[in-house]
């Protein structure tokens, strides 16, 4: 099991209960990939973009710190690619 940080944005025009259930939804895709979520929080809350992402001028950021096996971050990465409501997200191995 290695660790990884998600970071993922979504639109901060979105009610608050709106943006934590497709945080939480994100969080679902690593447990059922067999991961374990160590913590999840807003890292920067209603940030406004340089350019627009998806007709969108502000987000959110939401950091999640995970361990899973190497081999299934594809698997995460194309269900995180299929929830439109995230506009952008990065894996990122963490160095130990």
């Amino acid at each position: 099991m290695r660790k990884y940080e998600l970071v993922s944005i979504i639109d901060a025009t979105l009610p608050q209960e709106e943006r934590e259930k497709i945080n939480k939804e994100a969080a679902e895709a690593i447990t059922r990939s067999g991961g374990k979520v160590i913590n999840s929080k807003v890292w920067l809350e209603k940030q406004k973009f340089t350019f627009r992402i998806k007709k969108v001028n502000e987000g959110t950021y939401y950091l999640t710190n995970f361990e899973i096996g190497a081999s299934v971050i594809s698997d995460i990465q194309q269900r995180l690619r299929l929830n439109e409501r995230i506009l952008r997200f990065a894996i990122i191995r963490n160095e130990d």
